[in-house]
């Protein structure tokens, strides 16, 4: 009885249990407390063979103490609300900030788009705008020359509408002048000298009205051919051309290039042939002059190519009279005097 007793106390210090071992006497008794005057047992008491590396364990029938240290708990360590609000408020900003981000991105590439398109509208008003100023500058050159043209003409027919005034006026006076005579009941021989004179005034007016009639039918022609030069006064032959230099106040010169990027240079103007379409009678040039390149492109044969050119008092014509693969021909026309330094149509004419 004794050794079951003394091997349950073994177990119960062994599993760190400190409690006096029970009464066992009847059941029901309480355990008596410790006799007064019994040996304490403690961590310190006790002799006798342990384990290997302890001391000297309690002799038998005493309890042994063995402390035993409880694992690590592997429970979650409680976050102070503090940090756990904290880490929400940086969450939250982070999170604008990414919102921000995307934002600025989107409206830097939707500007760069936005000026992109700008440029091209730009772009494409600018390349309108220097049309309209070549067509400008055709129109306003075509003008000049054929008001060039017709300066004579317009001369001539003044001159012949001043004498058609002049004759009406002395028709009056004469009439005026025979009725005040009638008025006045005068002699017949004062009437008849007076009806002498009429006939005379009026047999010389009649001359005069005839030859105003021939001057008026001559105007008429030149009018009749300055018209025709409006429709194109163009020279499709070297004789042609004189002919035109003659009947008009302007200077022609000839120019021939006879391959792709030949130049010929006439005053201060410089013509290079840049591209030729015989089966559509085209040709494409550049046009030299006041330090600026002009290109005129997909000209048609015999059509007139205006251009201004700095300290010209009217524009310069430029007409291509024959094209071949790859060549050109024709001639420049300028105001009287402009161009110089270079043989007209008239000067290089052979003796």
């Amino acid at each position: 009885m004794s050794d079951k007793e003394d091997r349950r106390d073994i177990g119960h210090a062994m599993f760190g249990f400190n409690e006096p071992r029970p009464n066992r006497g009847e059941p029901g008794q309480p355990s008596p407390g410790p006799q007064p005057g019994a040996q304490q047992s403690g961590p310190a008491q006790g002799a006798g063979q342990g384990y290997p590396g302890q001391g000297p364990q309690a002799p038998a029938g005493q309890p042994q103490y063995i402390y035993v240290q409880a694992p690590p708990s592997s429970a979650p360590l409680p976050i102070p609300q503090e940090a756990a609000s904290t880490s929400k408020v940086v969450i939250a900003l982070l999170a604008l900030l990414v919102i921000l981000t995307g934002v600025n991105l989107y409206l830097a590439l939707t500007q760069r788009k936005i000026q992109a398109q700008h440029a091209d509208q730009l772009t494409l008003l600018t390349r309108r705008m220097d049309g309209s100023d070549d067509r400008y500058a055709q129109l306003k050159g075509q003008f000049d020359v054929t008001a060039e043209k017709l300066g004579m003409t317009q001369q001539e027919l003044a001159r012949a509408r001043e004498l058609t005034a002049t004759i009406q006026k002395q028709q009056r006076q004469a009439v005026q002048q025979l009725n005040a005579a009638i008025e006045q009941k005068a002699s017949a021989q004062d009437l008849n000298k007076l009806q002498a004179d009429a006939n005379t005034k009026f047999g010389s007016l009649s001359g005069d009205i005839e030859g105003n009639k021939k001057d008026l039918e001559a105007t008429k022609e030149a009018l009749a051919g300055a018209k025709g030069e409006l429709s194109g006064a163009i020279a499709r032959t070297h004789d042609e051309l004189v002919a035109l230099a003659h009947r008009t106040d302007r200077d022609y010169f000839e120019f021939s290039l006879a391959r792709k990027h030949d130049r010929k240079k006439i005053g201060n103007v410089m013509i290079e042939l840049l591209k030729t379409n015989q089966k559509q009678n085209l040709y494409t040039i550049d046009l030299f002059f006041d330090d600026k390149r002009t290109q005129r492109k997909d000209q048609a044969l015999f059509a007139p190519v205006y251009f201004y050119v700095q300290g010209a008092p009217s524009a310069l014509e430029l007409v291509v009279n024959k094209l071949d693969k790859n060549s050109i021909s024709g001639y420049i026309s300028a105001p009287k005097g402009f161009i110089q330094n270079a043989p007209n149509v008239l000067a290089s004419r052979p003796s």
